[in-house]
């Protein structure tokens, strides 16, 4: 089956420095999958070597089967790519930006990039550089849709802007899906946002993938367990802890239930998504500061 996106041992080094590595994961079309992680962690580069502006050092990455260092073309064809800084041209008039978008691309619908516009209540004639930051990334968006392709691919879009203008970002972007049947992946450190629309996740730290699954199946498989100190260390096949804490007699443990919790020593809480991922998150960083300690010679 084809997917929307998929990678195999990818890996993008810069000198002695490595970007991304290691990286294997499939996206199934159809899905917004969100793409979270710190600043470092190869979110952008990932997204540059998935739309072809960067060629990967290791591994193997395709768009809808297609290689975008070998098939170029093909893959522009299908993909709409939105940066963080939102290029437009910003001495340009709205309506002179949809006439470089046109003539630009074979497939421009110039009538949908007009309506949308006009539900945002964004003016033609107005200069890109008297927009407000919201609205150029509205901007941004429609050109993107406009060129009618298959997956977007969206780059910490609306890292910079309020809370009311990424709600209004986020939801031009639902409603283009469900009109459109869009694949979507998104980067973004707002955890929230991700939560409020995304059906799959993709969680990358120290420059390799850590988690891949549906929202809804992390969730479901997540649990915090609160105890007796001494329970933490009995073994069982019920669950992978992710991470742990103590408190004087007490034990929290953040858990991968792979089974029904029996003990009866537990107390059983549902997680949410931003507890799962910041569990991730921080399992990773320690277990790259105990990597660094060791090359030091700190660790023994």
């Amino acid at each position: 089956m084809i997917q929307a996106l998929e990678t195999e041992r990818l890996g993008k080094r810069y000198g002695r420095k490595w970007a991304l590595r290691d990286c294997t994961f499939k996206v199934p079309v159809g899905c917004i999958t969100g793409l979270v992680g710190p600043n470092g962690a190869g979110k952008t580069t990932l997204l540059h070597l998935a739309v072809g502006l960067q060629g990967p050092t290791t591994g193997m990455v395709n768009v809808f089967g297609y290689n975008p260092s070998r098939q170029t073309g093909q893959v522009l064809a299908k993909v709409g790519f939105v940066a963080q800084e939102h290029p437009l041209y910003k001495t340009l008039r709205v309506e002179e930006m949809l006439t470089v978008g046109r003539k630009l691309n074979a497939t421009w619908d110039q009538d949908l990039a007009l309506r949308r516009l006009k539900q945002l209540g964004i003016p033609l004639r107005q200069r890109i550089g008297k927009l407000s930051g919201g609205q150029q990334a509205q901007v941004a968006l429609v050109m993107t849709l406009a060129k009618r392709p298959e997956m977007l691919l969206l780059d910490e879009p609306t890292a910079s802007l309020d809370p009311l203008a990424r709600r209004e970002f986020q939801q031009t972007l639902l409603d283009a899906v469900m009109e459109d049947g869009l694949s979507v992946i998104v980067s973004s450190h707002i955890v929230t946002d991700l939560e409020r629309f995304c059906d799959h996740l993709v969680i990358l730290s120290a420059s390799r993938v850590q988690v891949v699954d549906t929202v809804e199946h992390l969730l479901r498989s997540h649990k915090l367990l609160i105890g007796p100190r001494d329970r933490a260390q009995t073994r069982t096949s019920a669950y992978t802890v992710v991470t742990a804490s103590e408190t004087g007699r007490q034990c929290t443990l953040l858990v991968q239930t792979h089974a029904p919790l029996l003990d009866p020593a537990w107390e059983v809480r549902d997680v949410s998504l931003e507890e799962i991922i910041l569990a991730y998150l921080s399992q990773s960083n320690a277990n790259m500061t105990t990597l660094e300690e060791k090359k030091l010679g700190v660790a023994q």
